[in-house]
């Protein structure tokens, strides 16, 4: 009898991905459960361990105990490693490893390099990586530096603690503070609303990290010559621009009508930016109105860029559905932008991701508001916030039970992962089929 072949079966790029956040999870879990990283020594639950750890490595900023009340300083230190390894991502950090220890990386792992920070080809991929390490410290230094001056008169030498903390997470787009106390917990940057520094340093770092490695590498190469940016730095920038101006008018008109001028427009801009995946609040979000609650759901949906530190279903998928409704309104038969024409699979991904984000958002906010009985915008902004690894909270997630605290944790790492990641790794090698079935035309619309 022919002896049986067995075929071995590797794990695929994208596979490795979600298998890396979920490693990283699951230790920073551990790690966070420990009495060492408590201010008051005792251990945390392990199912507010896992939320803290989960909303760390994805970014998002969403929590149940107060960052600068309840965690020590080694609680604090977990959770910064925690958010710079899931700002760079695992495999970006892995790959960083591998290259300071001076291994070879293999053509597999270049591959996965590539999917994990959505680069155009493998070629290249060892000199960017290292072009990502050395601007992202460089960034999160100057950040730093330029916090210093806030941070430093009101807490003495914990001021550079706060700074370097406050830099890294702004940079990573995770929304973590430090600034709570016990009888103050969850202040998140309202202690510096009016504070022009803070607020012009925190917006940068954010859409610093929000735009796209990609997007810096075109930025350093081609510096002011936009026209020779990829399509997809320049449609990242125009998008980018246009979803920071256009809220920021909308929430300067329609809220925030107790506060000066000044400080109304800084808070507009501040929300405007801060709304699309960072987290930070300097204003009182319950306090906003349901329209501009409705808005900023819609925002933190869309989140930030490709290969970048922000989550969200990303805002090249947006203008791409946008682009192509306006290339059906003129009856054109193919959607482009800046001189260039779009392929139809990417429309075709721009759908699947915008329909697995808004099905995942709308289920789990109805889950937890039929859970807990609470009002359902509530509950779709916490869902929204989750999914778009925001952080921005109403203020109901630490009085959530258990079952609707692990539909968080669930919303957070999906939406961290990315929509593309997460379907190429399920799906991967299946059905794939070269014969079409017969064509029958339906109408929609």
């Amino acid at each position: 009898m022919p002896e049986k072949s067995y075929k071995k079966k590797h794990l695929t790029s994208f596979q490795l991905i979600i298998l890396g956040f979920a490693g990283v999870i699951l230790l920073g879990t551990v790690l966070l459960m420990l009495p060492v990283s408590s201010l008051d020594k005792v251990p945390t639950s392990f199912h507010e361990a896992l939320f803290t750890a989960t909303s760390a490595v994805c970014v998002t900023g969403l929590v149940v105990k107060d960052t600068g009340s309840y965690w020590s300083l080694t609680g604090q230190t977990i959770i910064l490693v925690l958010i710079q390894i899931g700002g760079l991502g695992v495999v970006t950090v892995a790959a960083s490893v591998s290259l300071f220890s001076g291994k070879k990386i293999s053509i597999m792992q270049r591959s996965t390099m590539q999917d994990a920070i959505s680069a155009p080809k493998v070629g290249g991929i060892v000199r960017l990586t290292r072009f990502i390490l050395k601007g992202t410290f460089l960034i999160e230094a100057a950040g730093t530096l330029l916090l210093l001056p806030a941070f430093l008169p009101d807490y003495g030498g914990k001021g550079i603690w706060l700074a370097v903390f406050h830099a890294i997470s702004a940079f990573c787009n995770a929304g973590f503070d430090l600034l709570g106390t016990a009888a103050n917990a969850f202040p998140s940057l309202t202690g510096y609303s009016e504070n022009v520094l803070v607020n012009t340093v925190i917006m940068l770092l954010i859409i610093i990290g929000g735009i796209g490695f990609l997007t810096w590498d075109d930025i350093y190469t081609n510096k002011l010559d936009f026209k020779r940016y990829r399509m997809q730095s320049k449609i990242i920038l125009m998008t980018t621009v246009c979803l920071i101006v256009f809220p920021a008018v909308f929430f300067f008109t329609c809220d925030l009508k107790k506060l000066s001028t000044g400080k109304r427009l800084l808070a507009a801009v501040f929300q405007s930016v801060t709304t699309r995946t960072a987290g930070f609040n300097t204003v009182n979000i319950s306090g906003l109105s349901e329209a501009s609650k409705a808005f900023m759901i819609l925002l933190m949906l869309i989140g930030g860029s490709p290969g970048s530190t922000a989550g969200g279903m990303k805002t090249t998928t947006f203008t791409v559905l946008i682009l192509n409704a306006i290339a059906t309104f003129r009856s054109q038969e193919n959607a482009g932008a800046f001189g260039r024409r779009l392929e139809y699979h990417v429309i075709k991904n721009a759908a699947t991701i915008a329909m697995l984000y808004f099905t995942l958002f709308f289920c789990g906010g109805i889950a937890i508001s039929v859970y807990e009985g609470l009002p359902l915008l509530d509950c779709l902004f916490e869902a929204a916030s989750a999914m778009g690894t925001v952080g921005l909270t109403l203020g109901i997630t630490p009085g959530l039970h258990i079952f609707s605290q692990t539909v968080l944790i669930l919303l957070m790492y999906l939406g961290r992962v990315g929509g593309l990641t997460l379907i190429y790794a399920v799906f991967s090698g299946r059905n794939k089929k070269n014969a079409k079935l017969p064509l029958e035309k339906i109408t929609v619309g």
